[in-house]
């Protein structure tokens, strides 16, 4: 499901990164979550909910990388 705000992020994403990182997340979540509706659409039998959660990494890791334990704009 979209989230409406980042506190509604996942655990894992709130807890290790920055918040202009999460906002990226959020984003890319929502509009993935719109677009990847239709299963037809969908890779490797993926859930609607698992594709949502790839892209909006990938968003991240446009801007983002891990450094060690910390994550940092690129």
């Amino acid at each position: 499901m979209p989230y409406k705000s980042i506190k509604e992020l996942p655990d894992n994403v709130r807890t290790h990164l920055p918040k202009h990182a999460q906002e990226i997340y959020q984003e890319a979540f929502n509009h993935a979550w719109e677009q990847y509706k239709d299963k037809s659409k969908r890779k490797d039998n993926s859930t609607r909910e698992e594709t949502s959660h790839k892209v909006a990494w990938s968003a991240v890791k446009k801007k983002y990388e891990k450094k060690g334990e910390e994550w940092q704009r690129i």
